[in-house]
């Protein structure tokens, strides 16, 4: 009996000694884990083939891209709702650059930057030099998006741009993983080109939190602004670069998901925003800033998309349940927040 407790004394010691970011990133891979095991176990068939996982990571590499903004806004204690706006807004701009105005694929690719930098920086000055707030300064910008969108162009098409259909239908085969048909051919796994693309800036943005004085100075900022100043730390220049770093990310993410999807539409990337502040909260991210990890986001996304397609195999395949779903994992999410911020206390 003294021995089981002493045991259990020294795992909560142990959990009790993690840093807020690590204890919430422990807890949703492990989280994430289970669901797919469990998926594997008692829903088999689209489970079980190593292709299923990375068809979450194709289906979600510019989900990926926006957390990651997301969170990095967030860590600071602000929010950006423009993201959605933005990724729909590059679509439909590089849409048309390619098939209407014979662009090329490069041009397309600095269209989307562009944009995506244009919005960081306008939002990021009204948020971080004028010291409005972020939820309404962002939900103009995705009103302001969203409009852009219709006017460029208001119905949906297909790029046959040649070039990009090239680039689009690219895949990289994922050796030893892959399976064998129905008809006994053996069939390589892959994943699309949005997803190296995604992997490269979730590792960028977890060097830049965990090793550089940026990253510190968002968490400083994000924990207590009026201690960050004390540090000497620049709080609207840090704010100011969080924003901008978003929306260039969103500018990126909206060209990964326009290589996915291969059109441009207005109701592109709708919705899009509350999945990535769903995912970044899943992952450990908290709204109230001074902690995150971006490892965490994209663990994150993969639980997201992965309980929606559980449902979906489980036959639920009414939007409603989806969102039932999606709204009851938020919340246990956010209850285990709540309990890592009161174990201080």
């Amino acid at each position: 009996m003294e021995t089981k407790t002493k045991e259990s004394k020294g795992l909560f010691s142990k959990l009790s000694g993690m840093t807020d970011s690590n204890l919430l990133l422990t807890i949703t891979i492990v989280v994430f884990v289970l669901m797919y095991i469990g998926a594997m176990i008692f829903l088999g068939k689209g489970f079980l083939k190593p292709q299923a996982f990375f068809n979450i990571l194709n289906e979600n590499a510019a989900l990926i891209i926006l957390s990651c903004g997301l969170s990095l806004v967030m860590i600071t204690g602000g929010i950006d709702i423009s993201v959605g706006g933005v990724t729909a807004l590059v679509t439909m701009s590089c849409a048309v650059y390619l098939d209407h105005k014979n662009g090329t694929v490069g041009g397309a690719m600095l269209l989307a930057l562009g944009i995506g930098l244009a919005f960081g920086l306008v939002q990021g000055y009204l948020v971080a030099y004028l010291d409005i707030q972020p939820f309404i300064v962002t939900l103009a910008g995705m009103f302001f998006a969203k409009g852009m969108t219709t006017i460029i162009n208001a119905d949906p098409f297909n790029v046959a741009n040649e070039q990009f259909v090239a680039l689009k239908n690219t895949r990289v085969n994922v050796p030893g993983m892959g399976s064998y048909n129905k008809k006994g051919v053996y069939v390589n796994a892959y994943v699309e080109i949005g997803v190296i693309i995604a992997i490269l800036i979730v590792i960028l943005m977890f060097m830049m939190l965990r090793w550089t004085k940026l990253g510190r100075s968002f968490y400083a900022v994000g924990g207590n602004r009026q201690s960050a100043l004390m540090l000497g730390i620049n709080v609207k220049r840090t704010r100011f670069l969080s924003q901008l770093l978003c929306g260039v990310l969103a500018g990126i993410g909206g060209f990964v998901y326009f290589l996915h999807v291969g059109s441009g539409a207005a109701t592109n990337g709708a919705g899009a925003e509350m999945n990535a502040i769903a995912s970044s909260i899943i992952g450990g991210t908290m709204l109230t800033g001074g902690v995150g990890n971006i490892i965490g986001t994209l663990f994150g996304v993969l639980s997201l998309s992965t309980i929606k397609n559980i449902v979906a195999s489980a036959g639920l395949d009414q939007a409603w349940w989806t969102g039932i779903t999606v709204a009851a994992m938020l919340c246990i999410f956010l209850v285990v927040q709540s309990i890592v911020v009161a174990r201080k206390k």
